[in-house]
């Protein structure tokens, strides 16, 4: 039987304002992005945060599946409402509080794969996806998927055991879910409201990118471009060093390490 969370445990140790206080838990849902997003469309505030124990059509990013068994890990989304020139700040904030989060609650190191990607030891530990609704230039709200692997027996899910990992594969335990969601929701607020005001939090996240100084090949759509991730701009893009000497910069995209 999968172990439910004890969501009073999570109160105990939240920290917020407003992240998490509206907490809405689901046993077993399709994809709790779809249901955060029929949360902000009905007016939930900033803040609400959609956790699941099971994902039965839960989804990466650029459509992928994400593995999603009860009990195990920790499924949210959040509905968050930035100021469209901050907007930006959310693929920043999110896996630097998760990787703090991580550090903090089960004391496992983590690095950041760009753009959101937390890796620990190399191997992906959580996914982010985040999801954005305008009004003209206004943005309507904004919604951030987290997805991490805690007791996840990742050698049981053959197809993601060569490149993924969980708490429970790197400490040979299973971890605490409510002190990594409160851990993670208290660095999320902490971090998100720094972020609107001074470039620490940037430089936090950029301390962590794993991608930095690597020869990689980034895909947008059709586009491909090759060379040395030589640096992030101020908006949080990739500036690519070409073989020709000349820069690129990605917004966005699949970044793999190039042989």
């Amino acid at each position: 039987m999968a172990m439910q969370l004890n969501l009073t445990l999570v109160e105990e140790r939240l920290k917020t304002r407003c992240v998490g206080r509206n907490l809405l838990y689901l046993t077993r849902t399709p994809s709790t992005q779809d249901v955060a997003r029929a949360e902000a469309k009905r007016g939930a505030p900033e803040g609400t945060v959609v956790l699941a124990e099971e994902q039965t059509a839960g989804r990466g990013r650029r459509g992928r599946s994400w593995v999603s068994p009860a009990g195990k890990n920790l499924y949210l989304t959040l509905v968050m409402q930035p100021p469209a020139a901050q907007l930006r700040v959310l693929s920043i904030v999110s896996p630097l509080a998760v990787a703090e989060a991580l550090e903090e609650a089960v004391g496992l190191p983590s690095r950041i794969k760009w753009p959101n990607d937390v890796l620990v030891g190399g191997r992906k530990i959580a996914g982010i996806l985040i999801e954005t609704e305008l009004v003209g230039e206004a943005v309507k709200y904004a919604l951030v998927g987290i997805g991490l692997n805690v007791n996840l027996d990742v050698g049981a899910a053959p197809e993601i055991a060569d490149i993924a990992t969980s708490v429970r594969r790197e400490l040979g335990r299973d971890g605490s879910r409510e002190e990594l969601l409160a851990a993670l929701l208290n660095a999320f607020e902490a971090r998100y409201s720094e972020a609107l005001e001074s470039d620490a939090v940037f430089r936090a996240w950029r301390s962590r990118l794993e991608t930095l100084g690597q020869r990689v090949r980034a895909t947008l759509g059709e586009r491909v471009v090759e060379g040395v991730a030589e640096d992030v701009d101020a908006d949080g893009s990739l500036l690519i060093r070409r073989e020709d000497g000349s820069l690129a910069t990605v917004e966005a995209g699949d970044v793999t390490l190039s042989a």
